[in-house]
């Protein structure tokens, strides 16, 4: 799976063996939108239709078209993990939530 990013907005793209194209799912949206391409050329001008068309529809009904985060949400891990983390963060100074969110920060920004 890859990751097409269009005007701000980001897409997973996955080949679709069935109709033996790729195929495209916005991701973040408050609905959904997807899109088809043999190629990656026409899969971008696919993106940006389909985008087009997604954020046209929300400003004809009123919606906001990115689906809104809070910033909170609960994280399961194993009590070995939780103690390591612990310790991390007493010694370097921090809360567990500090260095929990700087590791999340380098994952995704990778």
């Amino acid at each position: 799976m890859s990751v097409m990013t269009l005007e701000g907005y980001s897409a997973k793209i996955e080949y679709d063996g069935e109709t033996d194209m790729f195929r495209g799912e916005i991701l973040g949206l408050s609905g959904g939108a997807d899109f088809y391409g043999r190629n990656p050329r026409e899969l971008r001008a696919e993106f940006r239709k389909s985008l087009h068309v997604f954020l046209e529809v929300c400003r004809e009904k009123g919606i906001e078209p990115r689906r809104s985060y809070s910033g909170r949400f609960n994280l399961r891990i194993s009590p070995e993990l939780h103690e390591r983390l612990a310790i991390v963060a007493q010694v370097e100074g921090k809360s567990i939530n500090a260095v929990a969110q700087e590791a999340l920060e380098q994952r995704v920004d990778a």
